[in-house]
Formats: C-alpha cells, sequence, structure tokens
C-alpha cells in the first residue's frame, strides 16, 4: 500500500510540474505554440478551468485561481507522502498541511499585495507616466485593493492618498511578518494532535 501511496504522489508531483509550466507558457501568450504546447494544455486546461469557474480569485487583470489548484495538489501530495512513508497520518497532520497551504495562498497573495502597492508608491512619488500599459496594470490592481483597505482603516472618511497607500502597504506588511510567526506556530501544535 505505501507503494502505490508512493506512486500517487509522485504521479502528482509531476502533474504540478506540468500545471506550473502550462501558467508560465500562458504568460508569453502567442509567442510559444506548437504540438507539445497544445499537448500540454489538453492535459493541464481542464484541471486549471475548473478551479477557474468554482473560484472567483480575480485581482484586476490577474487571476489567482490557479493557485488555489496548486495549493490543492501539494496539499494531497503531501498526505500521500506522509502515507507512503508511515502507512498512517493524523487528522492532526491533515490540520497542520492544510493551515499552511492557507497560510502559503495568503502569504503569495500578500506579498503580490504589497509589492503592487509599492510599485504604485513609486509611481506616485516619481511622477511617472501613468497611462503606459504597465501602470494601467498596476492601477487596476491596486485602486481596487486600496479602495477596500482604506475603507478598513479609515472608515467612509476621505484621507490624503499618499497617506491611505503608506498605511495600507505597512498594514500588509505587519500582517505577512505575524503570519509568518503565528502559522508555524499553530502548525507545530496541530501536528502533534493525535488521530
Amino acid at each position: 500500500m505505501r507503494l502505490i501511496f508512493g506512486f500517487l504522489a509522485s504521479a502528482i508531483g509531476i502533474y504540478l510540474l506540468l500545471l506550473f509550466i502550462r501558467i508560465i507558457i500562458s504568460w508569453f501568450g502567442g509567442f510559444v505554440s506548437g504540438k507539445p504546447v497544445e499537448l500540454l494544455a489538453r492535459v493541464t486546461d481542464p484541471y486549471l478551468d475548473w478551479w477557474r469557474g468554482k473560484l472567483n480569485l480575480r485581482l484586476g487583470m490577474l487571476d489567482f485561481s490557479a493557485v488555489a489548484g496548486i495549493v490543492f495538489l501539494s496539499l494531497a501530495q503531501n498526505i500521500l507522502y506522509s502515507l507512503a512513508r508511515s502507512g498512517r497520518i493524523t487528522i492532526g497532520y491533515i490540520l497542520a498541511l492544510l493551515l499552511m497551504s492557507i497560510w502559503s495562498i495568503a502569504s503569495f497573495l500578500l506579498g503580490i499585495c504589497v509589492v503592487i502597492l509599492v510599485l504604485r508608491l513609486i509611481a506616485y512619488l516619481t511622477n511617472r507616466d501613468i497611462y503606459s500599459p504597465f501602470w494601467k496594470v498596476i492601477d487596476s490592481i491596486s485602486q481596487p485593493l486600496l479602495y477596500r483597505l482604506n475603507r478598513i482603516f479609515f472608515g467612509s472618511r476621505i484621507e490624503n492618498y499618499l497617506k491611505g497607500l503608506v498605511i495600507s502597504i505597512a498594514a500588509l506588511v505587519a500582517i505577512w511578518i505575524a503570519g509568518g510567526f503565528v502559522f508555524p506556530l499553530l502548525t507545530g501544535m496541530l501536528s502533534g494532535l493525535p488521530l
């Protein structure tokens, strides 16, 4: 039985690699094509499309639905590897893996948001040409994010744009750092729970 679990975990690892390759290729649009890319799309797109259909993880022009699908497969792979190694698994271990997977998604999204807002801050402070396509993408992501964060911090009160931007960046970085300490601590406690 352990051999089957190890084989399934390895198969998921190969599929995860194919998903990563497909996602990277999709960034280049029509520049990368051919039979291998079509075959890769036939193997990976149904899975990625299912996650896009079930979740709405769109932030401006970016779609993070594939991240949830990858995290789900990573979680399944870790569970299967644990079963292959020890032949058993605890509920605490599954909960710890689930919690770390959730934190991985949240940490990734927080990192993206911080980078986007820092880029927006740089553009604001240096008076960059915000009408270029690059800055339009940054604005399409940063404006809804800033609106939501400013509503949390200031309520209905209207604040200075720069102040709202700086406070939003500082708050996201603080959450990111705090989560980096709290989540590993919680998962360490959970993984010790008996079945």
